[in-house]
């Protein structure tokens, strides 16, 4: 790799430039440059050629063209140690072009705006700048390419380090990340035009759906040790998803771990008590909400079923204290997560060196038209996030008898926690934690009976929430039969008719709520 002697530096994005441009110029280099990125290096006094006088063509059309030009594609081309490219250069009069610094408009900015047309998104479509890169990476032998402000300093080191040269290392990982770059670029275009209908409403889901992940890790082995695995985040994460949490201590995060902390965070997301989480592959085995303490909270979801909450992944609310870390411990724990420790709950948990420790923010919105994805051979499934909730207060009451406040209480926690259970899911509850839970089951009545087996105290007075509809009165007379007192279903059975009056005959209490939340 020769000396650095010659730069095209366009960059949307200014952070940094001034001051790299100004190093370059030390180092004798001669900088290209157009338009505003022109302007401010001459402002801020670096001595620069604009693109138009350096080709000997003009900008033209509102600038859509004006680094399309054989001089600039030539001189990011042209193989230097191929005597017929070095010829016919200099028959063109083309001379190398052994860097650019190139970042691109932002279209994905423009179009995360509300209220973005149509005309705004297209004019931010860059054209010039991904064929620079794309010419630039390609030819990585021979040329540098930049795309990010935070590369800067480390090329100015190497180029200190190296006499004036980037090594072709160096090149090759920075070429990895420009087509990482454009591939996105183009992905993220792809998606918003295919989301376009003919009056340009956008539809849900565009005609080609082009996704984009950088890997976080490679995984100790996947669901089986026979398996291999990686662990990939998406490129605008949520930072309240197991992605963006922080790794405080304990054994590398296996796949398993990964999926039970995911149903972990994301059901005790649903509530804004203090409350404690207790999941077993992938199910909560134990949930509890405390008006006093985050210790009695975990406490009581616990008991909801000591047996398997042995080996679980915990997760809270609220910060951990020295005093429950010590009651977390008293029992074999996989992995803890929660938005804080002090700093005697960190000590506590040191002496069980393997415990996997994270700490996650809670305070994230979330990231608008998020998807939920799942692989099948041959193809993908994608669907909306199930972020559906209810109020209730608004829902339909379809049997004679109303739920009392305090079993309302008890069947709004319910309905929280089955949506998180897979199905066919049946929970029994009081208004703060869990009693019994029937998980992924073939049939209803069959969760209905097992959330019973497993309840670790008394099921006379809770009450049941079904994740959807009963298809016959057997789950009905399941629940009547083991105490409790009132249902909470989606409804929509043929049989609905049927099943309330098996709730009335047991002067039971049930309410519609017309959504359903399958989890498979």
């Amino acid at each position: 790799m020769g000396k650095i002697k010659r730069a095209i530096i366009s960059v949307s994005d200014k952070q940094g430039v001034v001051e790299f441009a100004g190093e370059l110029a030390k180092y004798g280099v001669e900088i290209l440059s157009t338009g505003g990125t022109a302007a401010l290096l001459r402002k801020s006094g670096i001595d620069i050629k604009e693109v138009a006088e350096y080709t000997g063509f003009p900008e033209m059309l509102d600038g859509r063209v004006k680094t399309l030009h054989p001089k600039i594609h030539g001189g990011l081309l042209g193989q230097r140690d191929k005597p017929e490219h070095r010829m016919k250069m200099e028959e063109e009069g083309i001379e190398p072009i052994d860097l650019i610094v190139v970042n691109l408009y932002p279209f994905e900015e423009t179009i995360a705006r509300e209220g973005t047309t149509l005309e705004e998104a297209i004019e931010n479509i860059d054209i010039g700048g991904p064929t620079m890169l794309r010419s630039a990476a390609k030819n990585y032998r021979f040329v540098t390419v930049i795309t990010d402000p935070e590369d800067y300093g480390m090329i100015l080191n190497e180029l200190q380090s190296h006499g004036g040269k980037i090594s072709e290392t160096t090149n090759f990982n920075l070429a990895k990340k420009v087509f990482r770059k454009t591939a996105g670029y183009d992905g993220a275009i792809s998606n918003y035009l295919g989301s376009l209908e003919e009056g340009r409403q956008l539809r849900e889901f565009p005609e080609t759906l082009s996704l984009q992940f950088t890997k976080l890790k490679d995984l100790r082995y996947g669901e089986n040790p026979h398996q291999n695995a990686a662990f990939y985040r998406e490129k605008t994460m949520d930072e309240s998803s197991i992605p963006g949490a922080a790794v405080l201590q304990g054994k590398e995060l296996s796949y398993n771990n990964i999926m039970d902390l995911d149903a972990a965070l994301e059901t005790v997301k649903e509530f804004h008590k203090p409350t404690a989480v207790i999941i077993k592959h992938s199910n909560p085995c134990g949930v509890a909400t405390s008006e006093n303490s985050l210790m009695e909270a975990y406490i009581k979801a616990r008991e909801c079923d000591p047996i398997s909450a042995f080996g679980g992944v915990v997760s809270f609310n609220r910060p951990v204290d020295q005093e429950l870390a010590g009651e977390i411990i008293s029992i074999f724990v996989e992995a803890v997560i929660a938005p804080g420790y002090d700093e005697g709950a960190l000590e506590v948990f040191k002496s069980k060196k393997d415990l996997r420790v994270l700490q996650i923010s809670l305070t994230s919105k979330g990231i608008s038209g998020e998807l939920d994805m799942r692989k099948v051979p041959g193809g993908i499934l994608v669907q909306d996030r199930d972020l559906g909730k209810v109020d209730i207060n608004d829902l339909e009451v379809v049997t004679k008898r109303k739920p009392s406040p305090e079993e309302l209480a008890a069947l709004n926690f319910a309905w929280k926690v089955c949506k998180h259970v897979k199905s066919n899911a049946i929970v029994y509850t009081v208004q703060n934690r869990t009693v019994g839970i029937g998980a992924g089951q073939m049939s209803r009545v069959d969760s209905s009976k097992i959330a019973v087996i497993k309840a670790n105290t008394p099921v006379k007075g809770t009450v049941m929430a079904s994740d959807a509809m009963f298809p016959f009165r057997d789950g009905v007379d399941v629940a009547a039969e083991a105490g409790a007192t009132a249902i909470i279903q989606p409804g929509g059975s043929i049989r609905d008719k049927e099943v309330i009056s098996a709730a009335d005959e047991h002067g039971m209490a049930m309410i519609f709520t017309r959504m359903r939340h399958f989890r498979h």
